[in-house]
C-alpha cells in the first residue's frame, strides 16, 4: 500500500490491494444511490485481484472509492470497475465530493493503481456519479472514450398503482389460467429465497434449471449465472455479506417438487433490478418463464417498489410485461496517454467532449 497526503486540499489519497472498508461505508451514501455496491459485490469472487483507490477528508471521512480488477490482456495493464453482474458498474462517490476534489485524486501518484487504461461500464449515462467522474477525470488530464451500451427497460410500478394496479386484470386472469393448466403436471408451488434462506443447495437448484434451459442447449453457456461451480462460489461469497443476502432474492417456481423456472433479482431501496432468469426447456410450452417473471414483479409491487429495472436487451418480452425504454447506458474507457486514446478511439468510441485544461496538481502540496 502507498499513501500520500494532499496538504493543500486536506485530502488523503491511498491505493491498496483488496477491498477497502471505505466501500461498505460509501455504499450507504453515494451519488449513484446504489446500496448494493458493497465490497463483496465488487470482489466478484476474486478479492485478491482487487485494488481500491480511496479518497478521504482530513477527518478520515471517505468521499470516493474506485475499486478495479484486471481487464483484457495482462501485458496491457488495463483495469476495470468490476461487479458481480448487472445492475450497472459505478465507482463510489459521496454526494458532497466535488469534481475538483475528485480531479486532485485522479491526478495523484496513487491513481497509478488504476492502470494506464481503466473501464467503467455499462454505466447509466444520466447518472450524476457518471457525470462527476468523467468531469473530474478530464480535469485531471485523462481522456474519456465513450460508446453506447444499450437502453435499459423499466416498469413504472408507481404509475401502475395510479392506474389500478399491476398486472392488469386481463393479464392476471391469463396468468391464473396458465398456472391452473400447469397443475396437471403436479403440485405448483412458489418459493421466495432471501437472507438466511440462501445456501449452496439453492444455487445448485438454480444451476439445474439453467442446465436444462436454452442457455445450455443453444449457447456456449457463458451467459449462465450459476451452472459453473466457480460462478456459484462467487455468488456464495457475495451472499456471505448479510446486507447483500437480504437485497438479493430468487423467485422459484416448482412443479411436483422440481424447480422449473426462476427470476433472480436485487432489491435496492425503491428499485428492483432484474439480474437473471430462465426456465426448463421441457416446460417452454407451459409458459413457466412468463409466470416467474410476472410473479417477481408482482412481489416487488406488493412490497412497495416504485420501479422494476429489467436492464438492456431482449426488449420483446419486456415490452409485453409493460416495460418502456428508461435510460441509456454507456461504456467508458479512461486513458492516461492521449496518443493511446487516439488509437483506442478507433475501436472503442469517440473521445467524450473537448479536453479541458488539467487542474493544477496538489499532490505535492
Amino acid at each position: 500500500m502507498y499513501e500520500s497526503r494532499i496538504a493543500a486540499g486536506h485530502l488523503t489519497v491511498a491505493a491498496s490491494t483488496g477491498a477497502a472498508p471505505a466501500l461498505d461505508a460509501l455504499a450507504a451514501r453515494n451519488l449513484a444511490g446504489h446500496g448494493f455496491l458493497r465490497a463483496a459485490w465488487y470482489a466478484e469472487g476474486a478479492p485478491e485481484s482487487l485494488r481500491t483507490l480511496v479518497v478521504e477528508r482530513e477527518d478520515g471521512t471517505p468521499i470516493a472509492a474506485i475499486p478495479t480488477a484486471p481487464f483484457g490482456p495482462a501485458i496491457a495493464g488495463a483495469r476495470k470497475v468490476p461487479g458481480s453482474y448487472w445492475p450497472l458498474r459505478s465507482p463510489l462517490i459521496a454526494p458532497d465530493c466535488s469534481s475538483f476534489e475528485l480531479a486532485q485524486a485522479l491526478g495523484h501518484p496513487a491513481a497509478a493503481s488504476l492502470g494506464p487504461v481503466w473501464r467503467v461500464g455499462p454505466a447509466r449515462a444520466d447518472c450524476p456519479a457518471t457525470h462527476r467522474l468523467t468531469d473530474a477525470a478530464r480535469r485531471a488530464g485523462w481522456s474519456v472514450l465513450a460508446r453506447p451500451a444499450g437502453t435499459s427497460w423499466v416498469i413504472d410500478l408507481d404509475a401502475a398503482r395510479k392506474q389500478g394496479g399491476w398486472p392488469r386484470g386481463s393479464t392476471a386472469s391469463r396468468l391464473a389460467r396458465i398456472e391452473r393448466r400447469l397443475a396437471s403436471h403436479g403440485p405448483v408451488e412458489w418459493r421466495i429465497i432471501r437472507g438466511a434462506d440462501w445456501s449452496d443447495t439453492v444455487l445448485e437448484e438454480l444451476a439445474a434449471v439453467e442446465a436444462a434451459s436454452w442457455i445450455a442447449s443453444k449457447t456456449d453457456g457463458s451467459g449462465a449465472k450459476f451452472m459453473a461451480p466457480q460462478r456459484r462460489a462467487a455468488w456464495l461469497a457475495v451472499l456471505a455479506d448479510p446486507v447483500l443476502a437480504d437485497m438479493l432474492c430468487a423467485t422459484i417456481l416448482t412443479v411436483a417438487g422440481r424447480a422449473v423456472a426462476f427470476s433472480f433479482d436485487c432489491d435496492d431501496g425503491p428499485v428492483r433490478f432484474g439480474i437473471a432468469g430462465t426456465f426448463r426447456s421441457d416446460f417452454a410450452k407451459s409458459e413457466v418463464g412468463k409466470l416467474a417473471n410476472h410473479r417477481a414483479v408482482t412481489d416487488a409491487f406488493e412490497a412497495g417498489a416504485a420501479t422494476v429495472d429489467l436492464g438492456a436487451g431482449d426488449s420483446g418480452y419486456k415490452r409485453d410485461m409493460g416495460a418502456v425504454a428508461g435510460y441509456d447506458l454507456v461504456d467508458l474507457l479512461f486513458v492516461k496517454s492521449r496518443t493511446a486514446a487516439r488509437v483506442l478511439a478507433r475501436f472503442w468510441g469517440a473521445t467524450l467532449g473537448d479536453e479541458p485544461r488539467p487542474a493544477r496538481s496538489l499532490a505535492h502540496g
